[in-house]
């Protein structure tokens, strides 16, 4: 080998990427006596590049595959592409191109990207969800869940436009307009179809304890998520009326102090109670401003509080009183039933509502710390205590006298215990182009006819033709017209798209035998491969896409399709890479270029640096010179291996007893690396860490080389072999040109990972750190298993400490086991 200041890394990265295009040793097989490990990384959407977030991500889950491949396990590590999707439709029009056009370029293009950095994918199992290879399966298991019952459709409010005559998602509609024409998008109720994700409610929410394996903060969001609640069903019957309003609250001990009535605005019965009244014209303009504000506001806009009297009244079946039901634009219909009993005393909510309309307030709830007033409260109380002005109920504890007043309700035929949840069923369908049909058809004759099975998929009109028509499927007449299956008579096609969540909600599961053409699941492939061992993805798809994987799961085990209850054993939510101060975003004009960097230092440098930065469940903070930081580290490796060269060349072994103490110490200090750099991946995933220890042996061995007149070959080839091997899951091409380079005749991809020797790694002497009061006063060289009194009693005696200390006593003496001891004086 030629001696240069530094390695040619466009040449040795294509050399490999070219071998590994040839050999396919990362492809996989299920039918292994090897235990399996499947590790994936969330897909991405073919957006046409990638950035320093999916360098990151992918780095990662890379490093992992090829770690668990040198112990030895069968990995399954694929890729494949989220292609569905608003973005498309949107650039598609933007640039003039058919959405399929588009998104296979893109996908092109990022495929070889990905391929630069020298990811050790399974490119055999790639796939893309707009494939109708892919789709024809998801609307099997669509039918298979009709059959079930786990799907129904049902009225909704959408975005409406009217000049285009088309649905919008919530994303294109801008302040109020169509992001086509910048006409007003109103609200308009139409059908669409819901999964009924609250059916695996409890099973989604008790299993969470399961999930050892995920972060906390993930498991804590799913959980609120899901929101389980306990409580009372009541029935208020409205005044004069046969009709009667059911609420539900957790909160029974204050119905006594109910004082009006709030609906939703979509409330079923509003139209009812406001019919022919003098209230009508008003309740009505209430309502289609609200609906619309709704509409236009942002997902965490917090609405001032309003509301608009009915004319009607309801009756508190527990204390005889009429209250007045407003509607109220705080109200949601999606939870609870759309209706709340209002008690201001006792809800901050109500409490404001109340004082804006001049409505009565009545404490039922007296806390123990002080005296309510109504007319002198601030705000409202939300403290237990004992309950006044409720009857039979006065003086007893409020939470015992939820489960009486529950009891009471029960006995009397007007309420029930019940349970409710936060979340609501899934609603999938979407009234664009770019997404899976729903193969559907709709006869006048015989309703809703499932497709056939045998003619599944139903396929996107013109995905064939870069031209063709990728207009809303409800504009496509030739797409929706056609005839049922069951009468033969003239009908009419679905033409809602699937939700692209659903795509990703079951990919993890295809890959395990992406090509077999029977069904969904190849049995036996999912049965060996699943769970996912290892997830990895960012934390903001905490709830939708993880709660709807873990639906999914749960519904195809249903359906007999695959037998395990989650989809990922383990989840690493990685952190963002940030720059100045923000995330990298095109917006925000601090974008750096992956494929800039990679031209300039290579890419085996570029995942050193985003592996080296944080941890990975860390920001990670932008800093250029990390980058050439991770430059000189491999260079100085790269000079390192070059240089003793003649080490490889000969068989030199080692035996500890016969070392010069320069080699023993650098033969010690690879096998504590060896064990230092296993700990970090096999505990958390410590990359950093596992860099930083590989960082010091390669240091020492610099040292010991310029120190020592005659360092041992055989040590020094052990370290060298040992940092390639430790540095390989994260630099594959440059790890692999250098063991090549030196002699060995397989590659590292048939390397096993090395196992530290206990007894070489134990030190024989450990330098102790004294500190007086925080302060380093002495250090002391005692013996390795020496003990924590022992340790005490050498750093009091020894000379240095005593002459700081002089006559002071010390208060307290802190030893940290085998690193420091800490004199307080």
């Amino acid at each position: 080998m030629d001696i240069q200041e530094k390695y040619d890394f466009q040449r040795i990265e294509n050399k490999w990427q070219q071998r590994w295009e040839e050999t396919k040793p990362y492809k996989t097989h299920h039918n292994d006596t090897r235990d399996k490990y499947y590790v994936l990384e969330m897909f991405p959407y073919p957006s046409g590049r990638i950035h320093m977030g999916h360098v990151r991500n992918y780095s990662i889950g890379d490093v992992i595959a090829r770690y668990k491949r040198l112990q030895g396990m069968n990995v399954l590590h694929p890729m494949g592409w989220d292609a569905f999707g608003l973005p498309a439709e949107n650039a598609a029009m933007k640039h003039g191109v058919h959405p399929a056009s588009w998104t296979y370029d893109n996908i092109d293009y990022m495929r070889n990207q990905l391929k630069a950095m020298g990811l050790s994918y399974d490119w055999d199992r790639e796939l893309a969800t707009c494939n109708p290879k892919y789709y024809k399966w998801e609307q099997l298991v669509f039918l298979k869940m009709l059959e079930k019952g786990l799907i129904y459709r049902k009225e909704t409010t959408v975005n409406w436009c009217d000049d285009c005559q088309t649905v919008l998602a919530r994303e294109q509609v801008i302040d109020g307009a169509c992001w086509r024409c910048d006409q007003p998008v109103f609200p308009k109720t139409m059908h669409g179809w819901f999964f009924k994700i609250t059916d695996y409610a409890d099973e989604l929410l008790d299993d969470l304890d399961k999930l050892t394996g995920w972060p906390e903060k993930v498991v804590t969001m799913q959980r609120n998520w899901i929101g389980k609640s306990t409580g009372l069903a009541c029935d208020f019957q409205i005044d004069g009326m046969d009709d009667s309003i059911t609420i539900f609250t957790t909160r029974p001990d204050t119905i006594h102090g109910v004082t009006f009535m709030s609906l939703a605005v979509e409330h079923p019965l509003v139209s009812k109670l406001i019919a022919g009244g003098k209230h009508e014209q008003e309740v009505n303009a209430f309502i289609e401003t609200t609906i619309l504000e709704k509409q236009r506001s942002s997902v965490d806009h917090e609405p001032e509080k309003k509301g608009v009297f009915t004319g009607q009244y309801c009756i508190n079946p527990f204390t005889g009183d009429k209250v007045p039901i407003y509607v109220a634009n705080f109200v949601l219909m999606e939870y609870g039933t759309g209706a709340v009993m209002a008690v201001p005393a006792h809800d901050q909510r109500d409490f404001e509502f109340a004082r804006n309309y001049s409505l009565p307030i009545r404490v039922v709830v007296q806390p123990d710390n002080k005296e309510l007033d109504p007319d002198t409260m601030e705000e409202a109380s939300t403290e237990p205590g004992v309950l006044v002005s409720s009857g039979k109920f006065d003086g007893i504890d409020s939470e015992r006298a939820k489960q009486q007043i529950i009891a009471h309700a029960q006995e009397h035929g007007f309420g029930k215990p019940h349970i409710t949840y936060r979340l609501r069923d899934w609603g999938i369908s979407r009234q664009r182009y770019w997404g899976a049909p729903i193969p559907i058809i709709h006869c006048e004759d015989c309703g809703i006819v499932p497709v056939p099975e045998n003619e599944l998929p139903v396929v996107l009109p013109g995905t064939g033709d870069t031209n063709g028509n990728h207009a809303p499927l409800h504009q496509q007449e030739d797409f929706y017209t056609t005839t049922c299956p069951k009468c033969g008579k003239p009908a009419k096609r679905e033409t809602d798209t699937m939700d692209t969540f659903v795509e990703s909600s079951w990919y993890f599961i295809r890959y395990t035998d992406p090509r077999f053409t029977e069904g969904p699941v190849e049995p036996q492939a999912a049965k060996y491969w699943l769970s996912v061992d290892q997830y990895i993805g960012g934390v903001e798809h905490a709830i939708l896409h993880l709660l709807y994987s873990r639906f999914f799961t749960k519904v195809l085990r249903d359906l007999g399709y695959v037998s395990v209850d989650e989809p990922f054993t383990n989840l690493l939510t990685q952190g963002m890479v940030i720059k100045d101060g923000s995330k990298m975003s095109k917006s925000k004009g601090n974008v750096v270029d992956p494929n800039e960097l990679i031209d300039q230092f290579g890419a085996d440098t570029v995942r050193l640096f985003s592996l080296f930065a944080a941890p990975p469940e860390r920001d990670l903070d932008w800093n250029p010179q990390g980058v050439e930081g991770a430059s000189r580290f491999l260079n100085r490796v790269y000079r390192l291996v070059v240089q003793q060269q003649q080490c490889f060349n000969e068989e030199n072994s080692v035996k500890v007893d016969e070392l010069d103490e320069t080699s023993k110490q650098l033969f010690r200090k690879t096998h504590q690396t060896i064990a230092r750099v296993t700990d970090s991946i096999e505990a958390n995933f410590h990359f950093n860490t596992a860099i930083s220890g590989i960082m010091e042996l390669v240091n020492l061995l610099n040292a010991s080389l310029n120190d020592a007149k005659k360092l041992h070959n055989g040590v020094i080839r052990e370290t060298l072999e040992t940092v390639l091997i430790l540095l390989f899951p994260m630099v594959p091409h440059f790890c692999e040109e250098l063991w090549e380079q030196t002699g060995h005749p397989h590659t590292l991809d048939h390397a096993r990972w090395p196992v530290y020797n206990k007894e070489v790694a134990k030190e024989e002497e450990l330098t102790i750190v004294v500190q007086i009061n925080g302060k380093v006063r002495a250090k002391l060289q005692v013996p390795a298993e020496i003990s924590d009194a022992e340790l005490e009693q050498q750093a009091l005696a020894n000379e240095r400490t005593r002459s700081f200390l002089g006559e002071r006593i010390p208060k307290k003496v802190i030893v940290v086991k085998k690193k420091l001891v800490n004199i307080v004086g």
